[in-house]
């Protein structure tokens, strides 16, 4: 596996960890850091995917758009759209005011990102 996709994963990573340790929260729960932090986990998968595979990587949050770039590469990453279409709406607009994401949000949230981080850990064969 090349340098570039192991740091891409590294990061996943660690957006996965600081999306669960944010989640076990009760006194002072932060669903929107929760639901920001799943969404950044699968988009570096998804570009960890795309650095592996060779393909230019854009600046870009849109998770469904990123998935079709992967597509070709994946075939069975393409089965999640839908998570990823959920998270992909946790990328920029709940960071500012204006919009909050609820708890059962950041629960789906998490849900989503459980899903696609285990689909994209095997495809890694990690």
């Amino acid at each position: 596996m090349k340098t570039a996709t192991l740091e891409w994963i590294a990061k996943a990573e660690e957006d996965w960890s600081v999306a669960t340790s944010l989640a076990r929260r009760r006194k002072t729960p932060v669903p929107n850091s929760v639901c920001y932090h799943c969404q950044q986990c699968a988009e570096k998968y998804l570009k960890a995917r795309l650095e592996e595979a060779g393909v230019l990587i854009f600046k870009s949050h849109d998770l469904p758009y990123l998935l079709a770039l992967v597509a070709p590469h994946e075939p069975l990453w393409s089965g999640m759209g839908q998570a990823l279409l959920n998270l992909s709406q946790y990328a920029v607009k709940f960071r500012y005011p204006g919009h909050d994401a609820s708890e059962q949000q950041a629960r789906n949230a998490l849900q989503d990102c459980r899903a696609f981080r285990k689909i994209a850990r095997a495809a890694f064969g990690l």
